[in-house]
């Protein structure tokens, strides 16, 4: 029998891959990762639509710059999104991440558990805040001011080239890692 081979008894419980097969695998494609991230941000909207409005509705926001409102909303949408998130990599994937067969593990491809979820999630936000940071600093938002955020989202992807396994520096940080996922049999 093979040393690395992992035993299960109960034939429904997937295999984790062995650590030796964790460390031949890269991270998937940055290209298919990236438009996996777009196809999650376009989803994103469905996710937060209800409960903003609800939101909204309930706390009778009658304007988007409601000075009162406003950071409560957000505050709300930050808790909303962590908990999509969260559920769903404890689970292996997003909609977004099945549809492009990618999955997050920790660093010996176990599933996640809430803890390392959530710190990851904190730590996704690097992709946002960076360049947000900057924008609220000038205090003037010009059209040439909303070019940060593209421009630091393509920066921050292509560091990933210089992580040895190619993951993104949030998930190295994280302890988690994306991997390559096969798809689901129809049976």
């Amino acid at each position: 029998m093979n040393a690395g081979a992992t035993i299960h008894s109960d034939p429904a419980t997937p295999a984790a891959p062995s650590t030796q097969a964790l460390t031949d695998l890269t991270a998937p494609g940055l290209w298919r990762r990236m438009a996996c991230w777009t196809y999650e941000s376009v989803l994103l909207f469905a996710v937060v639509f209800l409960p903003a409005y609800l939101f909204s509705s309930l706390s009778q926001m009658r304007n988007a710059i409601d000075p009162i409102r406003l950071p409560l909303l957000q505050a709300f949408m930050f808790i909303v999104l962590g908990l999509y998130f969260v559920w769903f990599w404890i689970h292996g994937q997003t909609l977004a991440m099945k549809t492009w067969r990618i999955r997050v593990v920790d660093r010996v491809g176990q599933p996640l558990r809430q803890g390392r979820a959530l710190w990851r999630y904190l730590l996704s936000w690097i992709w946002l805040l960076p360049p947000l940071a900057v924008m609220a600093a000038l205090r003037q938002l010009r059209a040439v001011d909303l070019l940060l955020l593209p421009a630091w989202w393509i920066v921050w992807a292509l560091l990933a080239r210089f992580h040895p396994q190619r993951q993104f520096w949030h998930d190295a940080w994280a302890g988690t890692r994306l991997i390559p996922s096969k798809p689901m049999s129809r049976r």
